[in-house]
């Protein structure tokens, strides 16, 4: 699973991407940039700096 945290990329934030394929969060990310802070056009270099932030995260629950 992969995740983007728009707060790493904009501070304060706090909306995030997950989904199984890097793509896939990419895609979500750019919607969310469309739809709710009303860019009508994302960059190559927007796209690469969400790219740069995706993490993977471990869907199993803790064994602590």
């Amino acid at each position: 699973m992969k995740r983007f945290d728009s707060g790493s990329l904009i501070p304060g934030s706090t909306w995030r991407a997950e989904a199984d394929n890097e793509a896939e969060v990419v895609r979500r990310a750019v919607e969310n940039l469309k739809n709710m802070h009303g860019e009508t056009e994302v960059r190559p270099d927007m796209i690469e700096r969400i790219k740069e932030r995706i993490v993977d995260i471990d869907e199993r629950p803790s064994t602590h």
